[in-house]
């Protein structure tokens, strides 16, 4: 299954004086733009199994491959410092709130918080 890249999506549209603005603030922005985000590396399998249980959900996150991204590095390391230091992909937003990792999410999925969360961020309307 193909999972379209968010990435080159917003450079398009954004001024030169937002590309250059804190790394930090452009990770939250994206975050809050959509529903469901999913920072991802397009090689890496927890991120495909996460993409692949949001999409068997109903629910179409926004996904910034930051390997594929010129300001991949930059937004990594931007993650890296929302996640206390340590950094696992995927990292997943829901209602421009970061969830974490697979294990957060595979957590909030086995205990039955993750729809209602998907439901009050409008990712999901059943």
């Amino acid at each position: 299954m193909h999972y379209p890249a968010a990435s080159h999506s917003w450079t398009s549209y954004m001024s030169a004086s937002t590309t250059t603005a804190d790394p930090l603030e452009h990770v939250e922005r994206l975050a809050a733009e959509n529903a469901v985000v999913v920072f991802s590396i397009s090689s890496c399998c927890m991120c495909h199994a996460i993409k692949r249980l949001f999409c068997g959900m109903g629910v179409n996150p926004t996904v910034y491959e930051l390997d594929e991204d010129p300001l991949g590095k930059e937004m990594e390391r931007a993650l890296k410092r929302l996640l206390g230091g340590s950094l696992a992909f995927p990292v997943v937003f829901i209602g421009g709130k970061l969830v974490g990792s697979m294990d957060r999410v595979m957590a909030s999925h086995i205990n039955g918080t993750l729809v209602p969360l998907l439901k009050e961020a409008g990712a999901l309307w059943l």
